[in-house]
């Protein structure tokens, strides 16, 4: 009887800890969404990885999952509690987005192909790229006034970041969201196609 209390408390506690986990992942708090590794172990324990870990169960239902974007381009092998701490907790989509669902959620066609153009450049570039190249870039395919708007914009969500000095990168949304490898491979299929 007393073990059969323990065990129903233990999940209450839990189902509590996935419940606060849910809340602090999609409710934006400020202007980043997600949440930092240091802020679950503040609010749910130490033992968050494995609250995340039950969440992630639940949102799988529903096609939703948490990725973990680190701080380091190249995520570690076996990232440390520090690393975890540091990292980005983010809720997004399972599967890849069609350009319907793209539509719903209030993306125009030409501001993803000029963000999927944006990441593009950017890698074949080493990773880094000046802010003027990708303008040029841009200015051949969309209207000149909407690449500035564009490029502000991909920056304020967190798909590209700009340093001090003009040079753009991929930002940790972009990590997050878009799988890279196959984005240039969808590229490179598309223009021996068109050979």
């Amino acid at each position: 009887m007393e073990r059969e209390k323990k065990g129903i408390d233990r999940k209450a506690r839990y189902a509590s800890k996935v419940r606060k986990a849910a809340q602090l992942l999609l409710y934006r708090r400020h202007s980043t969404p997600g949440a930092k590794g240091w802020e679950l172990r503040k609010k749910i324990g130490s033992d968050y990885s494995k609250v995340i870990d039950l969440l992630n169960e639940y949102l799988a239902k529903i096609g939703l999952t948490v990725k973990v974007v680190f701080e380091e381009a190249n995520p570690p092998e076996n990232p440390t509690i520090d690393q975890y701490d540091r990292a980005r907790f983010y809720i997004t989509l399972k599967d890849d987005l069609t350009i319907e669902e793209a539509k719903m959620v209030g993306w125009r066609i030409d501001d993803l192909a000029a963000l999927c153009a944006s990441i593009a450049y950017i890698i074949s570039r080493g990773g880094k790229a000046q802010r003027k190249e990708i303008e040029d870039l841009l200015k051949v395919k969309i209207p000149g006034w909407r690449v500035e708007m564009d490029l502000n914009k991909f920056i304020r969500l967190g798909y590209l970041f700009e340093d001090e000095n003009g040079q753009i990168y991929i930002g940790w949304r972009t990590r997050a969201e878009v799988d890279q490898k196959k984005l240039i491979d969808l590229l490179l299929e598309t223009e021996s196609k068109t050979e």
